[in-house]
Parts: structure tokens; sequence; C-alpha cells
């Protein structure tokens, strides 16, 4: 199992030609021995519908491509601090200022895609609380599709829902440029299980150069702490990425 190829379904794209970023960091931060925070950095656009070959070592993995590396995951220490949670009710208006409704890099993208149906895609769209808060969030309720048999969600979903929202902290993007994830570090505090409304929440972290850091959390609706995850963002050229 630990060092079984890992093979990006289309469906769980995020750039139209790769994979989601947080759908493949979990891919890969599952393969770790441990339950404490892991951290995932990629190094290349995880490829869909090939095997990749994991190699697991003490203290870490990788994840490669042939011999191109395309992720490297270690244990980590996850010094964050969450803000409060919001209530679904205001989450769930928060979500109808998702700025992805008027433009979006990638509408396809299996976490916050506007064109992904229910059941197909995981629809969260973070939006700015009332207020004038920085803080965004955002509702979320996990497809049965996403569950084992037990009806647990997999952590590799966990990783991809706390992933976009963290890039939409930094929205508006100037014209023709768009953000990629280049590193997200995950602790889970508590087991998810499909069907469970859930509330997304996201915040700016600050910026050096290109990057952009961001925070994100997820809770379930009574404000129980699932997760928490903390974000490094990347911008490129967007038409190298359509």
């Amino acid at each position: 199992m630990r060092d079984e190829p890992i093979i990006v379904d289309a469906r769980f794209c995020g750039p139209p030609r790769s994979g989601n970023g947080g759908y493949v960091c979990g891919c890969l931060a599952a393969r770790l021995d441990g339950t404490g925070p892991v951290a995932v950095r990629l190094k290349a656009p995880p490829p869909i519908g090939r095997a990749m070959r994991v190699e697991v070592m003490p203290g870490g993995a990788r994840l490669l491509d042939g011999e191109a590396v395309i992720a490297e995951a270690r244990p980590v220490t996850l010094e964050l601090e969450v803000p409060a949670c919001p209530s679904f009710e205001h989450a769930l208006r928060a979500a109808e200022r998702y700025l992805g409704f008027d433009t979006h890099n990638f509408p396809g993208c299996f976490v916050c895609g506007p064109d992904r149906g229910p059941g197909d895609g995981l629809r969260i769209f973070p939006g700015a609380l009332e207020g004038g808060s920085s803080l965004l969030a955002a509702t979320w309720t996990p497809d049965a599709s996403l569950a084992d048999a037990s009806g647990l969600v997999g952590p590799e979903f966990i990783w991809a829902a706390l992933d976009c929202p963290g890039a939409f902290t930094r929205y508006p993007l100037a014209e023709g440029v768009a953000l990629v994830l280049g590193e997200l570090a995950v602790e889970q505090a508590a087991e998810l299980r499909a069907g469970e409304p859930c509330i997304l929440t996201a915040w700016p972290l600050g910026d050096d150069g290109r990057r952009r850091h961001a925070g994100t959390a997820l809770f379930q609706a009574g404000g129980r702490l699932v997760a928490r995850a903390r974000a490094v963002w990347v911008e490129v050229p967007a038409q190298d990425w359509g």
C-alpha cells in the first residue's frame, strides 16, 4: 500500500491538465506513518492518468513521474492560530459572494470550480463574511463518493477541501495571473463523515515576493475543528496553466 503508485483520475483535476494540488498532497501524505501534521511541497504539476511512483523513506516520502520529482512530504510542527468559526448561516451567505462565480482561472477545478456539478466536484465557494473581515467562509457537505465503506471521508479529500479556499484570500488577481499551490501543511484533529454539513474558513498570512501565504480550517457545522492547514501559493502566468 505505502509503495503503490498514485494515479490521479481526471475527476480530481485542478488546472485542466494536472491534479488538484490539495488532493495530490493528501494522497502522498497518507503514505507516511503517524498521525501528526504533514507538509507536502509540490515541485511540478501532477499529471493526470499516469502512474506516479511513491518512495517512502525515513522522515518522508517522494512522488515521482519517471525521474521527475512531483512532490515531497515530511512531518512538521504546524504553528497556526485558527480564527473563531462563523455560524453555518453566515458561511452560507458568504458563499453567495464567491468571486470565482465571475472570474476563475480554473472553472473545472475539482474543489472550487463553479462548472462542476453536485456529486462531482466539491463545490466549495469561499466568499467574504459580512462586516469587512478578511476571513472568508464557505459551506460543504461531503458526498458519499468521497467516503470509505464505514462512511468516513478520505484524508485526501480533507486536504483537497483545505486547499483552494486559501487562494481566494488573494482574489481578485491581476490580469493574466493565476495562483498555484506550492506547499500545503495539514493537521487533522477529527474524522468527518459523508453527508455531514461543514464550514470552511480561509485567511491571509502575508506575502513574500510571488508567494502568497494563507491559512484554512475545516469545521463541523457546530464549530468543532476537523482540520487546519497552512498553504503557500505561487503567482504564475495564467496562460501556462489553462
